[in-house]
């Protein structure tokens, strides 16, 4: 089973102060209040004034992100390319920004068949507090993962879940489209939590575990 994630999140009332006036950016709720972004073209265009570029090459320690936040950050020559500074910001200068309010991550995640990637990035206080991440294995403890470790540097709590990335609740939506319509319709946790629980009182064997949009104990990893 296939999990793709870009997305911005950070305090979900940070976020929807910040992105108020956007016409493109839909805020999925997680827990712990909590918000994701997800980061699309359309986002994008209307954030910098331009579509987005993408890196080439297969992510790496070296180049983490298949996003290009910045070029300095991709180590490309893109904003030369285009002929000097831009007029319009690049997404790294606005999440740097936005950080002025409080811990702001950028996450990519990849991963098909078992095979894939994560990395995380986190701005405080106007700029960089840690990061790129980049990890491919997974083979540290899952505190050290990528995401997991930008998530805790956000605030994120312990809890009953294996993870942060499972306690906030990102395993709920596979993909952009995912994202998307869970902030269309108003989902939050909770909803898939009570699903969950009413489809476990209907069933004979207490063994049996719900369907849901993904696994949380080894997502990336199956």
């Amino acid at each position: 089973m296939s999990y793709q994630l870009s997305a911005v999140v950070a305090d979900v009332e940070l976020l929807r102060e910040q992105t108020a006036d956007l016409d493109h950016a839909v805020l999925g709720a997680l827990r712990q209040d909590f918000g994701l972004l997800p980061v699309t073209p359309q986002l994008m265009q209307e954030l910098t004034g331009e579509l987005p570029d993408f890196a080439t090459g297969e992510p790496s320690a070296e180049q983490p992100f298949q996003l290009v936040l910045s070029p300095a950050l991709a180590g490309d020559d893109s904003r030369s390319r285009r002929g000097g500074r831009r007029a319009e910001p690049e997404l790294s200068e606005l999440l740097a920004r936005w950080s002025r309010q409080g811990p702001v991550a950028y996450l990519e995640a990849e991963f098909a068949g078992g095979l894939g990637h994560q990395a995380a990035m986190v701005w405080l206080g106007g700029e960089v507090s840690w990061g790129p991440c980049f990890d491919r294995a997974l083979d540290r403890p899952r505190g050290e993962w990528p995401i997991n470790a930008a998530l805790a540097r956000l605030g994120a709590e312990p809890g009953p879940w294996i993870d942060p990335f499972a306690e906030l609740g990102l395993h709920l939506e596979r993909d952009t489209a995912g994202w998307l319509a869970h902030g269309r319709r108003g989902l939050s946790p909770d909803y898939w939590d009570e699903l969950a629980e009413e489809w476990e009182l209907r069933q004979s064997d207490p063994r049996q575990q719900p369907h849901r949009p993904g696994p949380v104990g080894d997502w990336g990893n199956t």
